[in-house]
């Protein structure tokens, strides 16, 4: 009923009952006072019920006026929203939905309310698998009864796709019945491609670092470690677990390594988009064998802020030991060249000058002492040509079997004078069965001699000799407690020229070190100033 209509018999019926209730006076009250104050009263109730009327009217017109301004707010929101809104009734039919979600479902000019989704599947064949598939998703969420979050894929006709983070909110009566459901979807499109992006480059960086053939750890801004990649698990023996958060400088580095590391750390901090490339640093592994490291350090940026350090640790210690024997070879080359050719011119002469020194000898005998100092230079002379010449060329060496412990023995005996002059004592000792070795009798002797005279000329006075077989090689190790060498000598140890001795060439250690070379063999040198030297040959049994 249209509120004319409703005026209208408002009107009717106020003329209507004001004419009965004249009529009414007029025929039973007599009393012309009563009537009077009766037709007042009337005039009063009925401007009284009028003036609540209008009162009423107004109250309800103001009402509806906020009413519909609230609606048209929250419909003008709803609009407005970048969000996929809709409402719907507990059978699922669509009771409201802003103009996105329309435009969406392509559902701009079709009525829409009162249809459920598997209905407004037959006005768009793009979409109408996507709407059966709301339909069904609502449904779960009624079975579930509580609000669902899940991430929904719309395709779009251009080819692409929209992902939407879709919240389903289900509404029930006190009795439990469906009331409603609201369905607000955000567009996430932006954001997923954003993650995906961040997680194909965390996923090409993460490769880069786990499959880097090169050791690698991450410093924070402290220097304390956050990662290690497997390669310096491996390199170094420590897993990630036992070293995360340690200090990289406290983990097994001298004093000077680690300064060269810490201002290394600084000049990346200081100069963040510098790259600092430091020397090779020792560094002691886990199971305790030392090993070499060049440390590259790289600012780790997240956009223009410094949050950490990379630092790639090359392991180059057989770079530098191969660099070190290419050196080696390289002047041991330069010396044998050098050598063939002082040791032929000088070898002829010095034979005439000996000959001639022997034959003054026999008939000057007042000069007889000189004579004597002057053939043992000779001859010592003689050996250093000799020496020379070794290092000259290598030499095929006619090997055949020979106990090397005869050998020893007979060294042994050769140098008792010697020893005893000293005086140094020479123990022998015999740890298991040594077999024949295959090998060049007489320049092992020379080895054996040369490692024993230097013994003696450190102030030994006991030198230990020890055979011990180990599996296919035989270890010879000479010991004394003579002066020692510096632990900066020790590397320099059989270099050419390189002696302590007064008198030295620095020869002896090369030739015996060029010989154990051609038996395929390995000579280590261990010493401590004042504690003694050790020198451990290892020899192939079967060359």
């Amino acid at each position: 009923m249209s509120k004319r209509s409703i005026l209208a018999i408002y009107i009717l019926s106020g003329i209507l009952t004001l004419v009965v209730f004249d009529y009414f006076l007029t025929t039973n009250i007599h009393n012309k006072e009563v009537f009077i104050q009766l037709q007042r009263a009337e005039g009063i109730v009925f401007l009284l019920s009028i003036g609540l009327i209008l009162y009423l009217y107004l109250a309800k017109k103001e009402e509806f006026k906020r009413l519909k301004e609230a609606e048209q707010r929250r419909r003008t929101l709803i609009n407005s929203m970048v969000d996929f809104v809709n409402f719907k009734d507990g059978d699922g039919r669509w009771l409201e939905s802003n103009t996105f979600g329309l435009q969406l479902f392509q559902l701009e000019h079709v009525d829409y309310k009162g249809k459920r989704d598997s209905e407004l599947a037959e006005y768009t064949e793009f979409y109408k698998e996507s709407l059966i598939y709301c339909e069904a998703s609502d449904e779960e969420t009624w079975v579930k009864g509580e609000i669902t979050r899940c991430e929904e894929i719309i395709p779009l006709p251009d080819g692409n796709h929209k992902t939407f983070d879709t919240i389903k909110v289900p509404l029930f009566n006190e009795d439990g019945s469906r009331k409603g459901l609201v369905v607000i979807g955000r567009d996430i499109s932006e954001r997923v491609v954003a993650e995906n992006q961040l997680f194909d480059s965390e996923q090409r960086y993460k490769s880069l670092f786990e499959h880097n053939p090169y050791p690698m750890l991450m410093l924070d801004l402290h220097g304390m470690i956050t990662t290690v990649n497997p390669r310096f698990e491996t390199v170094t023996g420590f897993q990630q677990e036992e070293i995360h958060g340690a200090s990289f400088i406290n983990l097994n580095f001298s004093a000077e390594d680690a300064e060269l590391i810490r201002t290394s750390c600084q000049y990346v901090m200081e100069n963040q988009k510098g790259i600092k490339k430091g020397k090779d640093i020792e560094f002691l592994t886990k199971y305790g064998k030392s090993i070499l490291l060049s440390c590259t350090f790289v600012p780790m940026m997240v956009g223009e802020d410094l949050v950490g350090i990379i630092t790639y640790a090359k392991e180059v210690t057989q770079i530098r030991e191969t660099e070190a024997r290419l050196r080696r070879t390289e002047k041991l080359s330069i010396v044998g060249e050098l050598a063939a050719s002082v040791a032929h011119e000088v070898r002829n002469p010095l034979t005439s000058l000996k000959g001639f020194v022997q034959l003054l000898k026999k008939s000057d005998h007042p000069y007889e002492q000189y004579y004597t100092i002057m053939l043992s230079e000779l001859d010592r002379i003689n050996l250093i040509v000799s020496e020379l010449l070794v290092l000259a060329k290598p030499q095929e060496l006619p090997f055949s079997k020979h106990q090397i412990i005869d050998l020893m023995n007979d060294v042994k005996t050769l140098l008792k004078p010697e020893a005893d002059s000293y005086p140094t004592q020479i123990s022998i000792s015999v740890k298991n069965e040594i077999p024949l070795l295959l090998c060049e009798g007489n320049q092992l002797k020379q080895v054996f001699i040369n490692m024993l005279k230097n013994s003696m000329e450190a102030s030994a006075d006991h030198i230990w000799i020890d055979f011990e077989r180990m599996n296919n090689n035989l270890s010879i190790t000479i010991k004394d407690n003579g002066s020692g060498i510096e632990k900066n000598r020790i590397k320099h140890l059989g270099e050419p020229f390189y002696s302590s001795k007064e008198k030295g060439t620095g020869l002896g250690l090369t030739v015996s070190c060029r010989i154990i070379e051609a038996h395929r063999g390995k000579v280590r040198f261990n010493s401590e100033l004042n504690q003694g030297t050790e020198v451990q040959i290892i020899l192939p049994i079967k060359i």
